[in-house]
C-alpha cells in the first residue's frame, strides 16, 4: 500500500473533525499535529512553529501517517497542498445536532453553554469571516507566492470547499459514526494516487464535459498499453448545429432511450474515439465497432438503457466488459441520521 502520510480534517464549530482525527489516530496509527499557539486540548500532538516546519517533519518520515486540524487560512492550505500525499477532508453537520454537541461539550469542560443564537452567530463568523450582514462585494487580489501576508484572512467555507472528500457527521454517537467511516475507506490510497482504472475514468469524465448532446454526457478513451490512443465524446458531426443548438430533432424531443435512433445526428463517444484513433468501421453498433478494431475489455462506470443487448455482445466476442467507479468525494446524508426528539445530549458527544 502507498505511505499516506497526510489527512487533514477542516469543518465548521462541533462538526466532529477532531472525532475524526481522533479516530485516524487510534485505528489506523496516525500521528497528530499541530502548530504552536493553537489550543488543542484533546490531542498529544507534535508541535511546530510555522507551517513549512511541519511540511519539512511531514516530508522527511513520509513512510508515517499524520493528521492535523490545523488549517485556517489559504497560506496553510496551499503550503500543504504542494505535496502529493496531502489529503483535505472537510467535515460538516447540521447545525441543531452541532449545537447539542457544543452544549455536551460545554457541560463536559463545565463552560457556560452558548445561546442558540450566539452559537449560529459563531458559526457564521467561522465559516464566512461575517460578523453583520453587508451588499459590499470585497476582492482579495493576490499573487502565486506562498507569503502569509499576501493571502487574505480565509473563511472555513472557502477551505472546505477546496475539500479531497467531504464527510457530512449527522451520526448521534460515536459507534455508528466510526463503522460509518470504516464503511468509506478513507485511507484508500486511491484517493492521493488513481489506479489506471480511475485515472483513465477521470479523462473520460473530462472528455464528456466537451458534450454536446441533449440526452447525455459522454467520454470516451482508447486505451492500449496504459497509453491514450485517443479520446471522444457525443455530439454532432463535425460541421452540423450542435445538438444542444437545436441541431438533432431526435434528441430535443423527449423520445425514450433506445427509440427513434435512425434519426439521430449525434456520434457516439465511442465513435468519435474510433474515428479520432482512425480505425472506425461499419457495423451496427458501437459494441460491434469495438469488437471489430481489436478493443478486448470495455470498463464503464455509469450504466446504460440497453446494457443487456450490449453484455450479450461483447460476451459473445470475448470482449471483457466491468464497471469501475472512482472514489467519491462528496457523501450523502443518510435519512436516518437526524436527531430524534427524544435523543439524550449525552448521548451525541463528539
Amino acid at each position: 500500500m502507498v505511505p499516506e502520510p497526510g489527512k487533514f480534517p477542516a469543518g465548521s464549530i462541533c462538526s466532529g473533525k477532531h472525532t475524526i482525527a481522533e479516530w485516524l489516530i487510534s485505528v489506523h496509527g496516525f500521528i497528530p499535529l499541530t502548530l504552536r499557539g493553537i489550543d488543542n486540548y484533546r490531542f498529544d500532538a507534535l508541535h511546530f512553529e510555522t507551517p513549512n516546519d511541519l511540511l519539512e517533519y511531514v516530508t522527511k518520515n513520509w513512510i508515517d501517517n499524520f493528521v492535523t486540524c490545523d488549517i485556517d487560512t489559504l497560506y496553510v492550505l496551499e503550503t500543504y497542498r504542494k505535496r502529493p500525499f496531502f489529503l483535505l477532508l472537510a467535515v460538516d453537520g447540521p447545525l441543531t445536532i452541532r449545537y447539542q454537541r457544543c452544549l455536551a461539550r460545554c457541560q463536559e469542560l463545565g463552560h457556560q453553554p452558548p445561546t442558540l443564537e450566539r452559537f449560529v452567530i459563531e458559526n457564521d463568523k467561522r465559516l464566512f469571516k461575517t460578523v453583520v450582514p453587508t451588499n459590499d462585494f470585497i476582492q482579495n487580489d493576490q499573487d502565486n507566492t506562498l507569503n502569509s501576508d499576501d493571502f487574505p484572512i480565509s473563511s472555513i467555507y472557502n477551505i472546505m470547499s477546496m475539500a479531497d472528500l467531504t464527510i457530512v457527521n449527522s451520526f448521534l454517537s460515536l459507534q455508528p459514526l466510526y463503522a460509518y467511516l470504516h464503511s468509506l475507506n478513507i485511507t484508500d490510497s486511491e484517493r492521493l494516487r488513481p489506479s489506471w482504472d480511475t485515472y483513465f475514468m477521470h479523462l473520460s469524465d473530462l472528455a464528456a464535459l466537451r458534450s454536446n448532446c441533449m440526452k447525455r454526457r459522454v467520454g470516451c478513451i482508447l486505451v492500449k498499453d496504459f497509453r491514450v490512443v485517443a479520446t471522444g465524446y457525443n455530439g454532432t458531426a463535425r460541421g452540423l448545429k450542435n445538438c444542444n443548438q437545436g441541431g438533432c430533432e431526435r434528441c430535443n424531443d423527449a423520445v425514450p432511450c433506445g427509440k427513434g435512433l435512425e434519426t439521430c445526428l449525434c456520434l457516439h463517444a465511442e465513435e468519435n474515439a474510433l474515428l479520432e484513433a482512425g480505425r472506425a468501421r461499419v457495423g451496427q453498433g458501437c459494441s460491434v465497432k469495438l469488437i471489430q478494431v481489436g478493443v478486448t475489455e470495455v470498463v464503464y462506470n455509469k450504466s446504460y438503457g440497453m446494457d443487456d443487448m450490449t453484455s450479450r455482445i461483447l460476451k459473445e466476442a470475448g470482449v471483457k466488459l466491468r464497471q469501475h467507479s472512482p472514489p467519491t468525494k462528496r457523501l450523502i446524508l443518510q435519512k436516518n441520521d437526524f436527531m430524534s426528539s427524544n435523543t439524550n445530549i449525552g448521548d451525541i458527544m463528539m
